[in-house]
């Protein structure tokens, strides 16, 4: 399997971009900005198409819808997007200018449509380049902001209360993750990008709540799932999205059901220790 070059760039993309999601995604859990996620997916795709229409690479499309996206939601501020309804109508927009780009191409678009579907078995060299540089653009910028980040993320009223740039805070976080997604889009595509980027992390604030914790048994959960996704993917030959999506759902009901087991046991420890107590006194 590793003797093949196209393995080798999906395993090397894949586990940057598991990383970088690991890390992102507790974030993004913690914020509750996991729709938004979702929305630069479907305009990250209008990007691609935009940028195959006019004879540009795919990722600086991408890098151009999705960033000046980030930019005015942090304007406008997130709780505007909350409403269902927004997300819809601004997803279905940009996925209409998508196929619209596309259809009005003469080039061949099939990049555009491995950004949709993903493409992590036709990574190149000058990709697995790409999604270095992203990934570890985006680590960077999260750990020189981890303190202020995480404060704000968990305690968003007491990092006000401490006189942090709670505005400046948000727009860069949203900046962060418009360049991560991009990352993220060419190892599962647009529509499962939600998967690597909330999944995880989901899983992993069934597992722990110390925020180190969360992050490193998130960026294990993506790693393992994207390993596992691939080599299931190489020797059935059928989509690695699929397998990855699938996986991580798996993980994901498993540790919703031990942290259902722990607290009925907690529970039930409680109930046996005042019963005690009761028919002592």
């Amino acid at each position: 399997m590793f003797q093949y070059d196209f393995m080798q760039h999906a395993f090397v993309a894949g586990t940057l971009v598991a990383v970088m999601c690991g890390v992102i995604g507790v974030y993004v859990i913690a914020r509750g900005v996991s729709f938004i996620t979702h929305m630069f997916s479907e305009i990250g795709f209008a990007g691609a198409s935009f940028a195959i229409y006019m004879g540009w690479n795919s990722l600086n499309g991408l890098l151009l819808f999705t960033t000046t996206s980030a930019l005015a939601i942090g304007q406008l501020g997130t709780k505007v997007f909350r409403r269902d309804l927004s997300t819809n109508v601004i997803v279905s927009i940009f996925l209409g200018l998508g196929l619209l780009f596309l259809s009005l191409s003469t080039k061949n678009a099939s990049a555009a449509f491995s950004i949709l579907f993903g493409s992590v078995l036709s990574i190149s060299s000058q990709q697995v380049w790409e999604v270095f540089s992203l990934s570890i653009g985006v680590l960077v910028l999260l750990l020189i902001g981890f303190k202020m980040l995480t404060f704000d993320s968990y305690d968003p009223v007491g990092a006000e209360a401490a006189g942090l740039p709670v505005r400046g805070i948000s727009i860069a976080f949203l900046l962060i993750l418009s360049i991560a997604v991009v990352g993220a889009v060419q190892i599962v595509g647009a529509l499962l990008v939600f998967t690597l980027m909330t999944t995880p992390a989901a899983t992993a604030r069934h597992l722990s709540q110390k925020v180190s914790r969360m992050i490193l048994y998130s960026v294990l959960l993506a790693i393992i799932g994207l390993w596992l996704g691939l080599v299931i993917g190489y020797y059935t030959n059928l989509p690695v999205s699929f397998f990855i999506t699938a996986i991580q759902a798996i993980f994901y009901f498993a540790a919703l059901s031990w942290r259902n087991y722990r607290e009925r046991i907690r529970t039930k420890g409680s109930l046996d220790k005042t019963s005690t107590k009761s028919f002592a006194s």
